[in-house]
């Protein structure tokens, strides 16, 4: 047999008939109903034009106050292959009646095209790092062919683009879907149509727009109403809401897989002892098997959220071997717990980036784990936790006890909402018999910059530096990590 006919005899494989590149200009302009006018493929979507990479489609948004058809040139000085816009432009294009409407339906034909198992993941804490961790599970053993949501494009326009920009040959798509309010994520899980929902945990996160707790579980539950039939709906078994979340899963009629310390968890954690430079080393039983791998990520939030990745690929299908070696090799991100060093006089100290996001659960598991950093000094600097509403307050004075347990030679406290943390401290310092926390509230970050310096950072201190991200403390990190000596 000469080679010519083995080639043509070579066996065919289930993607072979799904194209190759991202979308064409036919393919595209059938999705979003529209009309093109060059022939063209790209092999990316982008709604920013500042990070526009040769090859992507651009996608001209209007927001209220915001028009990304006055960055169309721009998107093709940077080597953008096409734009979606409703107007003629120079170049090639898609020309629609509204490119949000557009961008939705390429993520619809996105969806429904692939032949990808689907994961959701929300939560009030972790859930970035839960799908990041999936993603990185599944990408080895796929060998490359997952695909997720980057960064936390979470919301009624980062969920279309994270689908849209899914490859046809996707093996896994993991996408996650954050809220603000009630209705917000069932929109969005009707557009990820899920087979394996993860919720990482309920805190009171949002509390401002929903009331309580309780209200923040149903939103949250709101991703097992995507579930394509027969999924199933992943929950933590220590939350108090657990009855709540599992209720509106079986009312669904989906499956559900709980995971946690409890006893009568699905995915049980068995023990978690420290792993040698640093994370943890776990043991889980899993029902039919234990299983035992080594997470990176210090702190006991990680155990937790390592159960939740477990639980989401064995119900994928996926191999467990390779999530442990990606728990294993994963680091944090940058403003959700990357480890930068700061060189200093004599080598260097320890910055832990928790700049993006803070409510009250995120809050007390990083100041333990800080606490449990060997280090010759620990420092705070915790910036407001926001959208808590009326509860800000006590949310922020309830503080004072995780800072004290975290046995903190400093602390320094960021923003308006704070003072009420303040004045905790205050108090507490007044009536202890020990010695009592030395603190400083500034009103903003460049006033918390000067107090650092000025405090000094030294050789083999903790640093952790942690609030909402709309308090800026993501340009402290920036002013200290990697600092010369």
């Amino acid at each position: 047999m000469n080679a010519a006919v083995k080639i043509l005899e070579w066996p065919a494989i289930a993607d072979d008939d799904l194209p190759a590149a991202l979308w064409d200009a036919i393919a595209i302009a059938r999705a979003v109903k529209g009309t093109a006018n060059a022939d063209f493929q790209c092999a990316g979507a982008e709604i920013d034009s500042r990070d526009i990479m040769p090859g992507d489609l651009f996608f001209a948004l209007k927001g209220e106050t915001m028009d990304g058809h006055r960055f169309v040139e721009m998107a093709f000085e940077k080597g953008a292959a096409a734009v979606v816009v409703d107007r003629e432009v120079d170049g090639p294009h898609i020309r629609v009646s509204d490119t949000t409407a557009a961008l939705e339906k390429l993520g619809a034909a996105a969806r429904e095209r692939t032949r990808a198992k689907i994961i959701g993941v929300t939560g009030s804490v972790g859930k970035t790092g839960v799908k990041e961790a999936i993603f990185a599970a599944l990408d080895r053993s796929s060998r490359g062919r997952a695909h997720r949501s980057v960064k936390s494009y979470n919301n009624h326009v980062g969920v279309p683009l994270s689908l849209a920009r899914m490859p046809a040959r996707s093996r896994y798509g993991i996408f996650e879907m954050g809220m603000n309010h009630a209705g917000e994520i069932a929109a969005l899980t009707r557009q990820v149509r899920p087979h394996v929902a993860v919720i990482t945990t309920i805190a009171p996160a949002h509390i401002e727009m929903l009331g309580s707790e309780e209200a923040i579980a149903d939103a949250k539950a709101e991703i097992f109403q995507g579930l394509e039939p027969g999924g199933t709906a992943i929950i933590p078994a220590d939350s108090p809401h657990f009855e709540r979340l599992r209720d509106a899963a079986v009312a669904l009629d989906a499956q559900f897989i709980s995971f946690g310390t409890d006893e009568a968890a699905d995915v049980r954690l068995l023990d978690a002892v420290p792993a040698a430079g640093g994370g943890s080393l776990v043991t889980a039983d899993l029902g039919d098997r234990k299983v035992c791998y080594v997470i990176a990520a210090p702190g006991d939030h990680w155990v937790t959220n390592s159960l939740a990745v477990m639980a989401a690929v064995r119900a994928v299908g996926g191999d467990l071997g390779a999530a442990g070696l990606a728990l294993a090799e994963l680091e944090g991100m940058a403003g959700r717990g990357a480890r930068c060093e700061v060189s200093v006089d004599g080598g260097t100290a320890l910055l832990i980036d928790e700049s993006y996001n803070a409510n009250p659960a995120s809050m007390r598991a990083t100041l333990a784990q800080l606490g449990s950093e060997p280090a010759r000094r620990r420092i705070a600097v915790l910036g407001a936790m926001k959208e808590l509403g009326s509860h800000a307050p006590d949310f922020h004075a309830a503080l004072s006890g995780p800072m004290r347990d975290a046995n903190l030679d400093f602390a320094i406290l960021v923003g308006d909402e704070m003072a009420a943390l303040a004045r905790e401290l205050g108090k507490s310092a007044e009536s202890q018999l020990g010695k009592p926390l030395p603190f400083t509230h500034c009103r903003g970050v460049e006033e918390a910059v000067e107090t650092l310096r000025t405090f000094g950072i030294a050789c083999d201190d903790a640093i952790l530096v942690k609030g909402s991200n709309s308090v800026g403390l993501a340009s402290l990190v920036a002013a200290f990590a990697g600092q010369e000596g």
